[in-house]
């Protein structure tokens, strides 16, 4: 669901450009790397306290989108799943204004593992699979 709606808003107006838009990403799996289906998350805003929410597909796989523009750099979040929790700080270039920002986040077992050098990888799988 969240898939569709990126794939849809991005070309759409400036609240959906690139430059407002913040992207956490990931998989969440038990301990014996099995998928969770069905998991809430939360992305917590530390400056606002403004909370995003996601929840797992099939293959344990979440997408959470945040509305943080090109101010925001270095802005402290928390992703949150049941008790287990990361903070985590937006690191992104903000005179791109043509790549997607954003990180991957996955969570293994009670682990939480931010593997950022993958996130461009797997958002375009997910878009990708969206699509077919």
């Amino acid at each position: 669901m969240a898939l569709a709606w990126l794939a849809t808003a991005l070309p759409a107006d400036a609240e959906h450009e690139v430059y407002y838009r913040y992207t956490v990403l990931g998989y969440v799996k038990d301990a014996r790397g099995q998928p969770l289906v069905g998991r809430q998350l939360e992305l917590i805003r530390e400056k606002t306290g403004f909370s995003y929410a996601g929840e797992t597909d099939a293959t344990g796989f979440y997408l959470i989108i945040a509305r943080l523009g090109d101010e925001s750099v270095g802005e402290s979040l928390t992703l949150r799943i049941e008790r287990a929790s990361t903070r985590l700080v937006a690191r992104f270039d903000p005179t791109n204004h043509t790549d997607e920002r954003g990180t991957r986040v996955d969570v293994e077992g009670t682990t939480l593992v931010e593997r950022s050098a993958w996130f461009a990888a797997t958002l375009a799988a997910a878009l990708d699979s969206s699509t077919r």
